[in-house]
């Protein structure tokens, strides 16, 4: 009998080891799959830091990009961007200071200012070129956006209807920039709205908008805003996010010696 129940005693030991090995590895099996998850969803989804890749040189500048300042400036900024980003609206300079996004990006750095106002002085004195490229991947609004913008440029106003946009944001393919709102901005900045709504109706800019992802894509962008700063035609910093001004004027400064 007292063997009977040792015997017991032992598988009952051998059995709960089992159990909590069992357990242990169902347990590190959730904690693993949780920070792929979450790994999984930061990644992709958070546009103030884009997931670092390759770097590559982007497409040379091209008489179809969107440009400011001398061609021959000895640094070149160029900038991935989509018209919905609610942090490429940050950055901009264009978005309310009482916005939620504006406080969330303070709340990290008390210091936050968007670089963009800094990189227009830059352009102005003839040390930078800025070149503007659409990476619209946030859904269909992004797109119709960023065609709507071409179209804009079609009338000679791409940065007036550029800074519309920016200025207008209001959530994620909410109808904040539907076709019609579009063509109502395109009446507002005064332009030929029938030359436009014809643009925007045709879809004539749709193939750019989607070759200028894929240019970005084969350089290493995976989110928005993401800048290049070349010399000689070589990247020799990026901008990876809503970085501060304070931080892109450094890297600036640093490739204009």
């Amino acid at each position: 009998m007292e063997e009977q129940i040792i015997e017991n005693r032992q598988e009952g030991n051998k059995n709960n080891s089992q159990k909590q090995i069992a357990g242990a590895i169902i347990i590190a099996g959730v904690i693993i799959a949780g920070a792929i998850l979450l790994k999984g969803n930061v990644a992709p989804t958070t546009p103030t830091t884009p997931t670092t890749t390759k770097t590559e040189a982007p497409a040379k500048v091209s008489i179809n990009d969107k440009t400011l300042g001398d061609a021959k400036a000895k640094v070149i900024f160029i900038l991935y961007s989509d018209f919905q980003c609610p942090f490429c609206g940050a950055i901009s300079g264009l978005a309310s200071e009482n916005s939620e996004i504006i406080k969330y990006l303070k709340q990290k750095a008390s210091d936050w200012a968007p670089f963009m106002p800094m990189i227009n002085e830059y352009v102005k004195n003839g040390n930078v070129q800025f070149v503007y490229r659409d990476w619209a991947f946030l859904g269909t609004e992004s797109v119709k956006s960023a065609e709507a913008a071409r179209c804009a440029g079609d009338q000679n106003k791409f940065w007036e209807y550029h800074d519309y946009l920016y200025g207008h944001q209001n959530g994620e393919n909410k109808g904040a920039f539907s076709d019609s709102n579009l063509k109502s901005f395109a009446k507002n900045l005064g332009l030929n709205t029938s030359a436009f709504n014809s643009c925007l109706d045709t879809n004539k800019y749709t193939q750019a908008v989607n070759d200028s992802k894929a240019e970005g894509i084969k350089a290493g962008v995976t989110g928005t805003p993401r800048g290049f700063i070349l010399r000689d035609g070589k990247v020799v910093a990026t901008v990876n996010g809503a970085e501060p001004a304070s931080s892109v004027k450094q890297k600036i400064d640093s490739a204009l010696k």
